[in-house]
């Protein structure tokens, strides 16, 4: 349609977003449905930080706030990553944003031009890519295999960099793998960084919370302090807190970065929910104990997870350190002819096979650019874990 833009031409939907409203389109026809594809915490926010967002409406805090963010808010951020991270910034260095994926599009669309390169491990969450071509960047891909833990190496970040680099992405738990770096790891990768002072660090520590089997979680800018000054750390309230629907993202970085990324957001959806930035001030000063017994649960899923899926011939799946995710590979399962006559070739063809024969919605790996694999989020009850892996099991077996 020659009304819209050109510039829409170079993305496509969320792909993770389209399973989810697959499942639900199914389901409201009738069918029996698992959709195990939703990136989100299936707990509630807890009660208190509910009850500080029904304070704030009957106290009358819903009127325009600062277009990125509160004082009060900057405030309770700094305070977090002071305490959590060992990141010492002032509240100008504080950005905050309706939701992690508008913080990193506000960072692309103030900082990308035409050809400039935005590094991107493999696999990716799926928006990454899109939203550099939105912003008339270049995305260069690094593959981190199965074999490599999907984890990329100091020798493969300094063979993608050149003079057009711009971004390095750094998504540390990852979806949709869960791999996490360590400190020797993230350290090596930020060694390769310091010696190009052109390139800049774009951390995703969304699932820093959501971490297993003792793990240590270490961000880019605490680990290299020399970075500081060129390093965006971005988190939010989405999924440690089950803030999803709230709509809450934040930053800290340089104040020159904050500013740029200001003027967009002031001249597109300016301010956040107020009434969600009151909530969340109460979310990062509360109690925080509750944060490791839901990652507790999370371990235990996952940990049941994985032993099932292992357990169906063809699929092969690590164990993740971080998130709520698993990103098994179905390399086995390529070749191989469904009961009705077709041909496996694809993890798109595996996803589909699934949803289609025992009703288990999965997102695929090109979706994340790494196939032939496909992702499951646990973020969902035991019971429904279990069907759901008994259901693909059933339908693996099938296949000849």
């Amino acid at each position: 349609m020659a009304f819209i833009a050109d510039t829409l031409s170079r993305i496509k939907p969320s792909p993770t977003i389209a399973v989810t409203a697959k499942a639900a389109e199914l389901r409201a026809a009738g069918k029996d449905v698992i959709g195990l594809g939703a990136g989100e915490p299936d707990f509630d926010t807890i009660d208190y930080v509910k009850e500080a967002g029904i304070k704030a409406i009957n106290d009358g805090q819903t009127k325009y706030t600062a277009a990125d963010g509160t004082p009060e808010l900057k405030d309770a951020i700094r305070e977090k990553f002071k305490r959590e991270n060992g990141l010492d910034y002032k509240r100008e260095n504080i950005s905050v944003n309706c939701g992690g994926k508008h913080t990193i599009y506000n960072a692309f669309v103030a900082t990308l031009n035409d050809g400039d390169e935005v590094i991107i491990p493999t696999p990716y969450w799926v928006s990454y890519p899109d939203m550099t071509l939105l912003a008339g960047g270049t995305p260069v891909f690094i593959d981190a295999s199965l074999e490599t833990g999907f984890k990329i190496t100091a020798d493969q970040l300094e063979a993608a960099i050149t003079p057009k680099t711009k971004w390095v992405m750094l998504n540390s738990p990852s979806n949709p793998s869960g791999a996490a770096y360590s400190y020797d790891e993230m350290k090596a990768l930020t060694d390769v960084i310091l010696k190009h002072p052109h390139v800049w660090v774009l951390a995703d520590d969304i699932y820093e919370h959501i971490i297993y089997d003792g793990f240590k979680f270490h961000t880019p800018a605490s680990v290299e302090p020399k970075l500081i000054d060129r390093t965006l750390t971005m988190n939010g309230m989405a999924k440690a807190y089950a803030m999803t629907g709230w709509r809450i993202g934040y930053a800290g970085g340089p104040v020159e970065l904050i500013n740029a990324m200001r003027k967009v957001q002031s001249q597109s959806t300016s301010n956040p929910c107020s009434i969600s930035q009151a909530a969340s001030i109460v979310a990062l000063t509360g109690p925080q104990e509750y944060l490791k017994e839901r990652a507790a649960a999370f371990q235990k899923r996952r940990d049941m997870v994985v032993a099932m899926v292992n357990d169906v011939p063809g699929l092969s799946c690590p164990t993740p350190q971080g998130a709520f995710y698993v990103y098994p590979s179905c390399a086995g399962l390529i070749g191989k002819t469904s009961p009705d006559g077709k041909l496996i070739e694809t993890d798109l063809d595996v996803s589909t096979y699934l949803l289609e024969s025992v009703g288990v919605a999965v997102v695929h790996g090109e979706a994340f650019g790494l196939s032939p694999h496909f992702r499951i989020s646990y973020a969902t009850s035991e019971d429904v874990l279990i069907e759901a892996c008994g259901r693909i099991k059933k339908a693996c077996a099938a296949l000849s």
